[in-house]
């Protein structure tokens, strides 16, 4: 039964989505035969009959349900229809470029689990149930993919030769790209697998295996093997969002990958190949989830339906140096926010375009003369606020809809979706502005949270305390704010302030395309990526605020770090 529903879920809501999107145009109110020939020839003028000729060769006089139901018909079919900008076959360009993305995320997937290894190499050879230190994960989950494909790009490429700057024509081609989409993506795994391993050394078989002598070598594999089924859904929504989100870093590399044609897409109204890139993309969600589930199932076993699995073990907190560290962290940051408050963020200057940094311009200025101090400062209260808020939300939502077994399916439907599209949905509703943006990214952000909640939860049920509370008559609200909350939340917790640097930059990527916050108020991921042409020739335009981002990545995993018992 509750596969079925699952199934269930998974069909409704993928339906819901592809029905969201053919509302596309009339939902952002714009022409689409406006847009669609503006997509073919540029900014060409265009007539009232060249419209009507769109409009007709298009069928958009008939409405949006009746290119629906076309479109469904055709799908039983096996036909995907044709592009509105194109006229090429849509199946043809989705299977291409579905392709070269998942050829591209294979190898990123290698380098986001050999970076999660890596982070977590520490813990398992430490084999102890102490928490780990996970500030080099969270200045590696801060920082911003499309940066580093750009710096990569950059140094390996243009100035040493040693892979080729742009294309797709041999694996040397897939390197530099791997490497930016995998090193955030395993960051962030890796300090899931941190937070995991600690409470897999506090169980009490562990305890045993070392009274009896057992090598530890052995113990950490099978401690590993434990903490496996809590990160295994991550990696599962991981391969789905390195395959349909990564169009700023395919721009960088000029790759003809699945996330850039969706994207390309939707700005252009490209209804059909809209429609077709996401299809694909919740085939291979479900696919993914599918197969996470069957692992995960294989690595806890029978003691998963006997529910005789240990509960989530609560590790020991930290030591006051964690508490120290944050607290200097902090301390420099808002002398930097304080500093910058005091300048004027708005002030152009172009006889300083790009300066270096100097005793009036600490951290040098940006294309137009601003001092980036100012923008830094000034774009502080904001960013934080927004993203902050993005996260709160995002992990109520997640909490709730995870711990609901039937919202497996509204999950991988919400993680397939590009924050773009998202962003255009939302904001053709509700108007562009910071609100709309902030919605658009919580209506997608929750799912990371959902799935790692849904996992915890599962386990947690299976555990003997929760078995031995319902003998003893426990209510299901009782279980579930005693026992299953109490080992889900701070876990889930810790996962959503490590998402806040992202948040910041999904927010960012909306704010750039005209849909968040417009120019020329400031902003840190609007910083980035104003300044990121000039990178080469102003490193310091892009250097700031890279490192606040960095410093705040640090500072959450500080600052949310178990705290030790007295």
């Amino acid at each position: 039964m509750r596969y079925a529903s699952v199934a269930a879920g998974r069909v409704a809501a993928a339906a819901a989505l592809l029905a969201l999107t053919a509302l596309l145009p009339w939902l952002t109110r714009t022409d689409p035969a406006l847009t669609v020939l503006h997509a073919r020839y540029g900014d060409a003028p265009t007539t009232p009959a060249q419209l009507a000729d769109v409009r007709d060769q298009l069928g958009l006089s008939e409405g949006p349900f009746t290119f629906l139901g076309q479109w469904a018909r055709g799908l039983l079919h096996g036909d995907l229809g044709t592009s509105w900008v194109t006229g090429a076959d849509v199946a043809a360009d989705v299977s291409g470029a579905f392709g070269v993305s998942l050829s591209l995320m294979a190898y990123a997937m290698v380098v986001t689990v050999l970076v999660a290894v890596a982070l977590c190499l520490p813990a398992l050879r430490r084999g102890a149930a102490r928490p780990p230190n996970g500030v080099g994960a969270g200045i590696l989950a801060a920082l911003p993919e499309f940066l580093l494909a750009s710096v990569l790009a950059t140094l390996l490429a243009v100035r040493l030769g040693w892979f080729p700057a742009q294309g797709w024509q041999s694996p040397a081609s897939a390197v530099l790209p791997a490497l930016a989409l995998g090193i955030p993506a395993g960051a962030v795994l890796g300090r899931l697998g941190q937070d995991a391993l600690p409470a897999a050394f506090a169980e009490p078989w562990v305890r045993t295996w070392r009274a009896s002598g057992l090598p530890r070598a052995r113990i950490a594999r099978h401690a590993a093997r434990r903490a496996l089924p809590a990160v295994l859904p991550q990696a599962g929504l991981t391969m789905v969002g390195l395959t349909g989100a990564a169009a700023a870093v395919e721009a960088v590399f000029a790759i003809p990958g699945l996330g850039g044609t969706a994207v390309a897409a939707a700005l252009d109204l490209d209804l059909p190949l809209l429609q077709g890139c996401l299809l694909v993309l919740l085939a291979l969600g479900v696919a993914a989830a599918v197969t996470v589930g069957l692992l995960r199932r294989r690595l806890l076993g029978p003691a998963l339906e006997a529910g005789a699995l240990p509960g989530l073990a609560r590790t020991p907190g930290g030591g006051p140096g964690r508490l120290y560290a944050a607290g200097v962290l902090a301390a420099a940051l808002l002398a930097v926010i304080i500093w910058g408050l005091t300048r004027d963020p708005l002030q152009v200057d172009l006889a300083a375009r790009l300066a270096p940094p100097t005793t009036g311009h600490p951290f040098g200025t940006d294309a137009l003369g601003r001092d980036v101090l100012a923008r830094l400062g000034h774009g502080a209260l904001r960013t934080l606020a927004v993203a902050a808020a993005v996260c709160a939300a995002c992990l109520v939502a997640g909490v709730a809809l995870g711990l609901a077994r039937w919202t497996a399916g509204l999950t991988e439907v919400a993680n397939a979706l590009p924050a773009i599209l998202a962003g255009l949905l939302v904001t053709g509703l509700f108007g562009a502005g910071m609100t709309g943006a902030a919605g658009a990214v919580a209506a997608v952000g929750w799912a990371p949270l959902a799935a790692h909640t849904a996992a915890l939860a599962e386990t947690e049920r299976a555990s003997g305390h929760v078995e031995a509370a319902i003998v003893h008559g426990a209510g299901r609200w009782h279980i579930l704010r005693h026992h299953v909350l109490t080992g889900v939340l701070p876990q889930v917790t810790r996962h959503a302030v490590l998402r806040l640097a992202p948040t910041t930059l999904a927010l960012a990527s909306l704010s750039f395309l005209g849909l968040g916050t417009q120019p020329p108020t400031p902003e840190w991921g609007r910083l980035l990526m104003e300044n990121l042409p000039y990178a080469e020739r102003a490193p310091w335009s892009v250097l700031a605020p890279a490192a606040a981002l960095a410093c705040v990545g640090a500072l959450v995993v500080l600052a949310s770090a178990p705290r030790r018992r007295r």
